[in-house]
């Protein structure tokens, strides 16, 4: 049985995917810290009980966790992928963007009993190998041992592939226990059964037969910075795969498709939620831009979940024997 008492400090949080997920796994969120004002208040709508940080807190580079010392179990935070991807300059260390620093400093901080970080399939690549070398050590430093794995989202249920890094650091004497969360038994739901219901939503007569004929799994949303990309769901190849699926990935629509409407639809920006895993009732502060923004970047929260269920058994199990 999950310890429902675990306690999980995130930065980055974005819309709350992840945060999303590690709930779900049992852990209550004793802070949130992110930058972005629409991320901030889209943690507000959906959970007013979360202690969503602001001010200097809200910004990893001035976040002070020495207040939270010894109170948290999970440091969490899905740090910015563009130093690592491959629609980037790969700038790694030396991208301005790089927050990895600022999170040591607050591993240091706060003494985590843990820490989770999600990044792109970008930070494997053989060129950041003396990067990965670099945080290894300096977590060791702190005493913890580094691992990762790619994960694929859609192993984990969601009708998307989306190869991303979990990166996990875990005390020298305990991280031989945590095992990696297996694949699920159930194959991703296809596009057109997770959307029909929205696509469906005004009346639009031909949402079976566009539901029949999207039968496979989305390419990875991309969801833009603030100084590059649009509501849109990516470059070229992606709206290809997308017109595959039967829609058009040029913009996003403001609204289903209504009873008469022929053609490839749009999808909106709850549409694109669905992609991700979030909840049909889970909300994005925003008008389409900045909330499809925040949905493009989220961590799915299965897969979340599904990391934090691990994380919490080898948690549980260490504090029992402690105890």
């Amino acid at each position: 049985m999950i310890d429902q008492q675990l306690t999980s400090l995130e930065v980055c949080a974005g819309a709350g995917g992840q945060a999303l997920g590690l709930e779900a796994a049992g852990f209550r969120h004793i802070a949130l810290s992110e930058i972005d004002l629409h991320a901030r208040n889209t943690l507000r709508l959906n959970r007013p009980e979360w202690n969503v940080l602001e001010g200097a807190d809200a910004d990893i580079k001035t976040f002070d966790g020495r207040p939270y010392a010894g109170r948290v179990d999970l440091l969490a935070g899905g740090l910015p992928c563009p130093p690592f991807s491959v629609a980037g300059k790969q700038l790694g260390a030396d991208d301005e963007r790089n927050l990895f620093p600022d999170f040591l400093r607050l591993v240091e901080e706060i003494r985590p009993r843990a820490i989770l970080i999600e990044n792109v399939r970008g930070f494997l690549d053989a060129s950041f190998a003396d990067f990965r070398d670099t945080f290894r050590r300096d977590l060791a430093k702190l005493g913890f041992t580094l691992d990762y794995r790619l994960l694929n989202a859609s192993d984990f249920g969601v009708p998307q592939l989306r190869p991303r890094v979990a990166i996990i650091g875990l005390p020298k004497d305990t991280e031989t226990s945590f095992d990696w969360p297996d694949a699920s038994d159930l194959p991703a739901r296809s596009v057109g059964d997770t959307l029909y219901p929205l696509m469906a939503a005004e009346g639009w007569t031909g949402a079976k037969a566009w539901a029949r004929n999207a039968q496979g799994i989305a390419p990875t949303l991309v969801g833009g910075s603030k100084k590059h990309g649009g509501p849109d769901l990516g470059p070229t190849r992606a709206r290809k795969a997308w017109e595959a699926l039967g829609v058009n990935g040029k913009s996003l629509a403001d609204a289903p498709p209504d009873k008469d409407f022929v053609g490839l639809p749009r999808l909106t920006v709850p549409m694109a939620a669905a992609i991700q895993g979030f909840p049909p009732d889970w909300v994005f502060s925003g008008r389409k831009t900045p909330a499809y923004r925040q949905v493009g970047n989220a961590f799915p929260p299965p897969v979340a979940e599904a990391i934090g269920r691990a994380l919490a058994k080898v948690l549980s199990r260490t504090a029992a024997v402690a105890a």
